[in-house]
Order: C-alpha cells, then sequence, then structure tokens
C-alpha cells in the first residue's frame, strides 16, 4: 500500500468517524466517564456541540466567553475545547485544554479531552502519552482507548492500534465506532476479509450512522465489490451521489496504485479495476 494512499484512507477515516477518529480520529468521539482522580464528578461535561454550524458558532462564543472569564476551569475548557475541534481548530483546542492540563494534571476528563485535541492537531507522540494517563489500568475507558487506537495506526503501529480497538470492544461490545476504526485500521494492513467482517458488524448496528456505512463502502470498493459499496452508499445520498463517491474510490485506488498490492494477499481474488466514468465538470462526492 503506497504511503499517499495510506495518508489519504487514514485522514477520510479522522473525517467520517469520530469528529471530531475517531477515530474514527479518528480521533474526537467524546463520551466522558464522569471520572475525576478515580472519584465520580458532581459536574457534566458531556455537552455535545450542535451540528448546525450556527448554532455550533454560538456555543464556542459562549463557552469561550466562560473560558475567558475562568481560564482552565474544567467544564469551560473542555466544552470550549470541543466547539473548537468541531470547528477544526485543533491548535486553539490544543492551547485551552494545555491550561486545564497544568491546572488539573491528575483528572482523567481533562487528560481525556487533552490527548484528543492533541490527537486531533496531529500531535501524535505526545498524544499517545497524555492518553496512556487519561485512565486508571483497572477502570479502562473505552473511549480513550479507542483514540489511542487510532493514534497508533497514524503512527504506523497497527498491531498496537488493533489491540487497543479490541480491548475497547471488551468493554463496549458491537459498538459501531470502535468496530469501524478496527475495520479500517485491517484495511490499512491488507486484512480486506477481517476489514469487511468488522465493518458489516458496525454497519448493521442500530447505532450506526452515515458516516460508519461511508466506511464500509470504502472498504468494499476497495474489495472490488463496486455494486455493494454504491447500494450501501445509496443509504445516506441520492444513486448519483453514491455512484460518484464509488467512482471518486475507484480513481484513488487506480492513482495510488493500491490495487495491486491489496490483491497480492493470499487467496486474494484477482479482480481488474474498473476506470472511473466520472462527468469531467462533476465534482466527486465524499
Amino acid at each position: 500500500m503506497s504511503t499517499s494512499f495510506r495518508s489519504r484512507l487514514c485522514a477520510g477515516a479522522a473525517a467520517w468517524i469520530f469528529s471530531g477518529f475517531a477515530c474514527v480520529a479518528l480521533s474526537g468521539c467524546t463520551l466522558p466517564t464522569d471520572m475525576v482522580t478515580g472519584a465520580i464528578s458532581s459536574k457534566k461535561t458531556d455537552q455535545a456541540p450542535p451540528s448546525d454550524p450556527a448554532a455550533l458558532r454560538e456555543y464556542a462564543d459562549r463557552w469561550g466567553k466562560a473560558y475567558d472569564a475562568s481560564p482552565g476551569e474544567k467544564v469551560a475548557s473542555m466544552n470550549y475545547a470541543r466547539a473548537l475541534r468541531a470547528l477544526t481548530r485543533y491548535d486553539e483546542a490544543v492551547a485551552v485544554m494545555r491550561v486545564a492540563g497544568v491546572k488539573a494534571p491528575k483528572d482523567y476528563e481533562v487528560l481525556g479531552a487533552y490527548g484528543k485535541a492533541l490527537a486531533d492537531a496531529g500531535e501524535l507522540t505526545m498524544a499517545r502519552d497524555v492518553l496512556s494517563r487519561a485512565y486508571p489500568m483497572e477502570r479502562p475507558d473505552w473511549t480513550i482507548q479507542s483514540v489511542q487506537g487510532s493514534v497508533e495506526d497514524r503512527l504506523g503501529n497497527y498491531d498496537a492500534a488493533q489491540h487497543f480497538y479490541t480491548e475497547a470492544l471488551k468493554i463496549a461490545p458491537g459498538e459501531p465506532t470502535v468496530l469501524t476504526n478496527l475495520g479500517l485500521s485491517y484495511a490499512l494492513t491488507k486484512k480486506l476479509d477481517d476489514a469487511d467482517k468488522a465493518m458489516r458488524q458496525a454497519a448493521d448496528s442500530p447505532r450506526a450512522d452515515a458516516r460508519v456505512r461511508q466506511n464500509f463502502a470504502l472498504v468494499l470498493a476497495l474489495e472490488g465489490k463496486f455494486g455493494e459499496a454504491e447500494t450501501v452508499s445509496r443509504q445516506d445520498m441520492s444513486e448519483e451521489d453514491a455512484k460518484r463517491n464509488v467512482q471518486s474510490i475507484r480513481k484513488m485506488i487506480a492513482q495510488n496504485d493500491t490495487w495491486k498490492g491489496l490483491q497480492g494477499k493470499p487467496g486474494a481474488k484477482k479482480v481488474k479495476p474498473l476506470e472511473p466514468e466520472v462527468d469531467a465538470d462533476a465534482e466527486p462526492a465524499g
């Protein structure tokens, strides 16, 4: 698998899954455990940012003012950082959580949010270190483990990444976001049968969303199952957009000479990829 394709696959996965995977980061799926240095927190910090752009800007402004009034305060810092990450202002989110981390260096939620912001910003080595301290060993947090997996994937440590995803699934069996991350990690290591199995389970979950299904379509296209990939894509987009989406994946495969490498695995079915038939004036979907 070429380096350029690996980079695009990781980038696409990060954008599609944990936005902020995670992540899948693959980072950013924020479902805090309300744990503070091993104790139950009395403050609710799981106020997810709205998806509507105008509402998101209002949310960011409100929490930004709260943060300015008390830099490093936990709830304001975490919610403002979430908003900044949703706005793709990753460096700012890191700066906000760094201040909170200095004030509460043993707060698991703060460390988790800081690590996720670092992962979004591409500061992977530091993210790995911070995330490793974001939960107690006797009480692991599957949302953090999934982000840890995404960091290892982006560092090229696929065995370590898949270990984190597997451990996360022991705590949250069938969780579609984790299964999606695992499936994409398998795809990066040319284990397309395993990738298909994980992604199919994720897509079959009643909790699966459009991002999960579109990542499933990506894996199906990598397997050469273009018709099924279009069928999956049509669950969330028009027939024409689904067709263009799959065609853009075909083009990506062909341009990066990825198909040859993926088909080189033992027992792989030899299928010649079709050239994309994208209208010259059309923008590929996805």
